[in-house]
């Protein structure tokens, strides 16, 4: 347990206190009385000394001294405004307006998942909206650059400007975790998209993509490390400073003997690194459970169904919601992969069971085999994959809401398993109460099988049930491992002390008697609290604070990456560079603004 540290102690710097490098980083110095930070350009006192506050100030107020980023125009900037010489802002010649147009527009384009190409297609919309509506400003469009080289170029300079930025955060994580997800697939190639989610000393929390491997290139799992290796090698992070692993449920990740994850744990096996928490049921649960419970391959005869409606019966009004579903998803272009994944939904999949009579008078209609329907096992088979696809669906929702730390996701999956014990009691009895769609199916059968007992067969579905509740209990072991860390840091003033390790035991005792704290905990957030806590009075009980918010806490992140990937993938099976094609998945995944004034400034160099 964290709570009682094995290799080594984190060490946190106050992080109520002033920092030098402040100075050059927000413009701000240390004032001569009390507390906080004094701006330089404005005078403005920022009361709290957490570095959010003071960057937030920053960012919102003097956003334009940004484009002082070399090291000796920020110290010389520094230096003019402490004596009072505040640098003219100079409004953007049209020049620069024209380029920080194109940037935008090479950014808005790469979110949106659209070719190279299209810019000359918004650079003649644009010209023919002007031309009606403002003649006068037509001239503009002149300085603005949109073939497809430029673009291509632009996105590029962006994902190195948002990969800079995240660099430089990385420096500041006191602790951090990774995501690695292997459902990335791109045309005929497979790739792993690596995230990181860190922490820093005011406990404000970054996820970010970190890079992405092209497993065609890196086949075997020691290749795959090396690559993962550098990769934190580039960006500053030292293994000393993981704590979590977070993976999907593949072979190539969890293998017992030669999964990645266990090459990784060597890897971290030494006396200054912490004991890596590793689960792997967070990303793609729909997904990859449903491979688990599809009893008789539903899915596979489904998306056969799917392809003919859209082929054949897309002008139908009763699939038109379907239809609308699928392509919301997707679009219109549809490769099977993608198709396969959508189905694999719980929503999708209790939609088309709706859509079932439907489908099976369409099927008729078209000449195509409806001998699925009139059979009994395969008909329950559906229903029962219908109901646990829900049920999974509605743990998967819960898991995608972020910042709400690993605590909480953990409370959700511990929930879900005593959901599970009721779920194989009921199906053990024939109660159907929590299986609407199998209910279904067995109400409309008994009035064409006259034995109710050869209708439905529990020990089947409680055998799914059970290699279920095993696999979560696999995937989530580490997680209770680290249970009463996860309680503490969750609600540390109702956590016995007697409970606690004797390391903490002082330290917890001393925080549940300060009436100040205990105010300061019911008013804010658990991240506002832990980041307001003194380093100095409580470090064991700030350490596993850290510790925890570093781990991945949902599946959001992995979520919006994988959506671009379906929406966009007649886009992304183009040929692209894995250059390219990294720069799209930062772009769509990152929650860093660009600093344009930075990209502007790079714009006369030798690659535009």
């Amino acid at each position: 347990m964290w709570m009682t540290p094995k290799r080594s102690k984190m060490e946190f710097e106050e992080t109520r206190g002033f920092r030098p490098e402040w100075t050059q980083r927000y413009l701000v110095v240390e004032p001569p009385e009390g507390e906080g930070a004094q701006c330089l350009v404005c005078a403005h006192r920022v009361v709290s000394t957490c570095e959010r506050d003071v960057r937030r100030h920053y960012e919102a107020e003097h956003q334009y001294y940004q484009r002082y980023v070399e090291e000796g125009e920020r110290a010389a900037l520094v230096e003019r405004l402490r004596q009072g010489d505040l640098p003219e802002i100079i409004p953007p010649t049209p020049e620069e307006r024209a380029a920080r147009a194109g940037l935008g527009i090479a950014r808005l384009l790469a979110l949106k998942g659209r070719g190279w190409g299209e810019g000359d297609f918004v650079y003649q919309l644009t010209e023919v909206v002007l031309k009606d509506v403002l003649p006068d400003h037509v001239g503009v469009l002149g300085g603005i650059d949109l073939t497809p080289d430029t673009i291509r170029q632009r996105v590029l300079n962006i994902n190195e400007n948002l990969r800079s930025q995240l660099f430089n955060r990385a420096k500041d994580f006191k602790a951090y975790s990774l995501a690695l997800d292997d459902q990335a697939f791109v045309a005929y190639e497979n790739y792993l998209l690596v995230f990181v989610r860190g922490v820093d000393q005011d406990l404000e929390v970054q996820e970010e993509l970190l890079t992405i491997i092209n497993l065609t290139h890196h086949f075997s799992v020691g290749a795959l490390m090396a690559a993962i290796l550098e990769a934190l090698q580039t960006a500053g992070l030292s293994l000393q400073r993981m704590v979590g692993l977070t993976t999907t449920h593949t072979l190539r990740m969890i293998g017992e003997n030669s999964g990645l994850v266990s090459y990784m744990r060597e890897k971290a096996v030494s006396p200054n690194c912490w004991n890596v928490i590793h689960y792997s049921g967070f990303l793609h649960l729909e997904l990859l459970s449903s491979y688990d419970v599809d009893v008789s391959q539903v899915i596979n005869t489904v998306s056969e169904w799917i392809l003919l409606i859209k082929t054949r019966g897309i002008r139908r009004p009763e699939f038109q919601a379907l239809l609308t579903s699928s392509e919301s998803e997707h679009g219109e272009r549809v490769n099977g992969r993608c198709l396969n994944n959508w189905l694999r939904r719980g929503k999708t999949l209790k939609l088309l069971f709706s859509l079932r009579k439907e489908i099976e008078a369409f099927l008729a209609s078209v000449g195509a085999t409806t001998v699925h329907f009139s059979d009994q096992q395969w008909l329950c088979d559906f229903g029962f994959l219908v109901d646990i696809m829900d049920h999974l669906r509605e743990l998967s929702e819960l898991l995608r809401f972020n910042r709400v730390f690993a605590a909480t996701a953990f409370d959700h999956i511990c929930n879900f398993e005593v959901k599970l014990n009721l779920l194989q009691r009921h199906i053990e009895e024939k109660n159907l109460t929590h299986f609407a769609a199998l209910r279904e199916v067995v109400d409309e059968l008994k009035q064409h099988v006259k034995d109710d007992e050869k209708i439905l067969d529990p020990n089947r579905y409680k055998a799914v049930i059970s290699r279920l509740q095993k696999d979560f209990d696999r995937h989530f072991k580490d997680l209770k491992f680290i249970k009463k860390d996860l309680e503490l840091f969750a609600n540390p003033f109702n956590f016995k002390p007697e409970y606690a390790p004797i390391s903490v035991r002082v330290e917890l005792t001393k925080l549940q008697a300060s009436s100040e704290l205990w105010e300061e905990y019911r008013n804010k957030d658990l991240g506002q609290f832990y980041a307001g806590l003194s380093a100095e009075s409580y470090p064991i009980i700030k350490g596993v604070a850290c510790k925890v918010a570093s781990l991945f806490d949902s599946s959001e992140i992995c979520e919006k990456a994988f959506s671009y990937l379906i929406r966009n993938q007649h886009t992304l099976s183009q040929p692209l560079t894995d250059e390219h094609l990294h720069a799209l998945f930062r772009i769509a995944t990152t929650e860093i603004e660009p600093h344009w004034d930075a990209l502007l400034r790079a714009r006369n160099d030798p690659n535009p």
